[in-house]
């Protein structure tokens, strides 16, 4: 199990190297789940420097998310997980604020395949996420994000687990 999870950090590390993107900033967030467990977030951000649909609304946009979470339970030990997404996300039209809208799907693995009462039935997840929030004039965004994580029905055991953070992103 760590052999795999150490193997996911390094893909997901190269994963995000490889990618022509632009780092954006440093994401940390801090949720809790249905089961009273804390999560704690930190992560990376890369844009795709690339917009579609821009008009003066709004325009569609995205980044690579890669992240470790620390999950904080009361029940059973802590678990750990790395996860790595893309991320399309709407940004409204605004001066020095832009509200934004986001929604990605991606992996993750996690050192033990139990979250609380959850068992996820193994290390292997799909992360999918919604949040919005607010962009402001210099690169920092504040947010509100739902993630849950699943998967996908591949083992006998799929509880799944959902985190609702509050996230602030750093630029660099």
């Amino acid at each position: 199990m760590k052999r795999l999870f150490c193997l996911a950090a390094i893909a997901a590390a190269l994963m995000g190297q490889s990618f022509t993107a632009q780092a954006a900033g440093v994401e940390f967030a801090v949720g809790h789940t249905r089961d009273s467990t804390m999560t704690y977030r930190l992560g990376m951000q890369f844009d795709w420097d690339q917009s579609w649909l821009q008009s003066d609304v709004g325009r569609v946009t995205g980044y690579w998310s890669g992240a470790y979470t620390y999950w904080e339970g009361d029940k059973t030990s802590s678990n750990h997980s790395l996860s790595f997404s893309p991320v399309f996300v709407y940004e409204f039209a605004g001066q020095n604020i832009k509200p934004y809208l986001e929604a990605g799907i991606g992996v993750a693995v996690f050192a033990h395949s139990e979250v609380e009462n959850n068992n996820l039935g193994g290390a292997f997840q799909f992360e999918d996420r919604f949040g919005f929030g607010l962009r402001f004039a210099g690169g920092h965004e504040v947010g509100i994000r739902a993630t849950h994580y699943s998967n996908a029905s591949m083992s006998i055991h799929n509880d799944g687990v959902e985190s609702y953070a509050l996230h602030y992103t750093m630029p660099l």
